[in-house]
């Protein structure tokens, strides 16, 4: 897929079959977010790859917004380690930006996903921290489940020049 048609036609999926995603498709995914850019190249993220059952169906009791891992085969938290931070809160940005792979890729290889913000609200935090048992130093920023689609997206044109500004708004 190229990359500019991945970009238009990727859409949030929030309904999946029930097709398990194969070790070799999740770990191009997976590389895909660990070339993300990153201040300073610090790389600060740690992904959690949630794949039982118990687990994902337990996140929606955590979680308002993710109902949807009921249905996803898996899930990667994409988190923050504060261990190799070189540039003060550059982490939110940087994770932000391996979710954003992580989906791309995931698209490519006919994957859907959806990307949950976990980071701001301190009760999402906190309740992945205690499920998934993190220590201090990792903080969860998204929760991307995904798998394969089970829905009809439409393509949309969200492209609108009045957004656009040159040399001032």
């Amino acid at each position: 897929m190229e990359t500019l048609d991945a970009i238009f036609t990727r859409r949030s999926i929030r309904k999946f079959k029930d097709k398990k995603i194969s070790k070799e498709i999740l770990d191009d995914i997976l590389k895909a977010g660990m070339y993300a850019p990153s201040a300073y190249n610090q790389q600060p993220w740690q992904f959690i790859v949630i794949d039982d059952r118990k687990l994902l169906d337990d996140i929606p009791n955590i979680h308002p917004y993710a109902s949807m891992c009921k249905t996803a085969p898996l899930a990667i938290l994409v988190c923050a380690d504060l261990t190799k931070e070189q540039s003060k809160d550059m982490w939110v940005f940087d994770c932000a930006a391996a979710t954003q792979n992580i989906m791309l890729a995931a698209h490519d290889k006919h994957i859907g996903s959806v990307w949950v913000g976990v980071y701001f609200r301190k009760e999402h935090i906190d309740a992945f921290i205690k499920l998934l048992n993190l220590p201090k130093h990792i903080i969860p920023i998204s929760l991307i489940p995904m798998g394969y689609s089970d829905e009809e997206i439409k393509k949309v044109d969200r492209f609108k020049k009045d957004r656009i500004h040159y040399n001032s708004f």
